[in-house]
């Protein structure tokens, strides 16, 4: 099991090879409404389309709710829930070939992992529970009238038939209150930079300039102020000294290309002998778009949980 969180908290277990994928999520509110049409929704923006460079394994993600929530409300307890995993293959001719940049060899040296079969926890297989924690978590939010917009900034271009390619995503977050981040070690961009670089894939993360910064002078970036403390720019992205300032939060995220390529390469077995590995088409060939709301909900469940951490400090300084 793996959670997140400090107040708003997220678990979830299983992995791709598994009967299913399960989860409890913490800290909601009593009485937060709970659309089912919303989360619906934001499963089917993750799901494979119909595109020959998506993933042939199709999963309906029919998410069952195991408690937490009656009458469309959040009863304050914990949200249990299951998805059930219905097109699961195991490819027994390379189980125990070390896939190239994937977990295969990192959960050989931690777990003793001795095939592909034991790795199935660092599948984006598990995206799926995050994807159904940020709907619960944009429901929370929904009173506070916070929107997300992501988008893909920008692509690779494969060079060979059953390529795959990296991908830049841009997202924007609207109306999210000042004063939120717990400085110094819980800074809200920092955890925010935890959240997008536990998404499967995700090499880099930069907020407003990001690392443009390093080429400008504090003449061309300082974000000015007037009079009615309104900003003049937002090269900060929306976080000055960890704390969020009410601007617009603007991220990008970096996700390398997918590891498993319908091309041979060469490798070795989890044994150290030679082979030759080539993926199938049960993989995606990058992990834009279905990342997208990926993205957005673990932003969501950030904001929630720094949400319920300001409210806390509040409490207790009004005691």
């Amino acid at each position: 099991m793996d959670s997140f969180g400090r107040l708003f908290t997220i678990a979830d277990w299983g992995d791709t090879h598994g009967p299913f994928m399960e989860g409890c999520i913490r800290g909601v509110p009593a009485g937060t409404a709970i659309d089912m049409e919303l989360i619906r929704a934001e499963l089917a923006r993750r799901a494979p389309s119909a595109s020959p460079t998506s993933t042939q394994r199709r999963e309906p993600d029919e998410v069952t709710f195991l408690s937490g929530i009656e009458n469309g409300l959040a009863t304050g307890e914990e949200i249990r829930y299951r998805i059930p995993n219905r097109d699961v293959k195991i490819a027994s001719d390379s189980n125990h070939i070390l896939k190239p940049s994937h977990a295969s060899y990192t959960y050989k040296v931690k777990y003793g992992a001795r095939s592909n079969e034991e790795c199935g926890r660092a599948s984006a297989r598990q995206t799926v529970c995050r994807v159904v924690a940020g709907a619960i978590a944009k429901c929370a939010l929904h009173p506070y009238g916070i929107t997300f917009h992501s988008e893909v900034a920008h692509t690779a271009q494969p060079t060979l038939e059953g390529d795959t390619y990296g991908a830049l995503v841009r997202c924007t977050i609207s109306h999210v209150p000042a004063g939120l981040g717990e400085p110094v070690y819980d800074k809200f961009d920092a955890r925010l930079a935890a959240a997008m670089l536990s998404i499967n894939a995700a090499k880099g993360f930069e907020i407003g300039e990001g690392f443009a910064a390093a080429d400008q002078c504090g003449s061309q970036y300082n974000d000015t102020q007037n009079a009615d403390f309104s900003f003049n720019s937002n090269h900060d992205g929306g976080v000055q000294a960890g704390i969020t300032n009410g601007q617009d939060i603007i991220f990008s995220v970096a996700f390398k290309p997918i590891p498993t390529l319908q091309i041979p390469q060469q490798s070795i077995t989890f044994d150290g002998l030679p082979a030759t590995y080539t993926g199938n088409n049960r993989n995606d060939h990058c992990v834009a778009p279905r990342v997208l709301p990926v993205v957005e909900a673990m932003a969501a469940i950030v904001i929630l949980d720094f949400i319920l951490l300001d409210e806390q400090r509040k409490s207790l300084i009004n005691k």
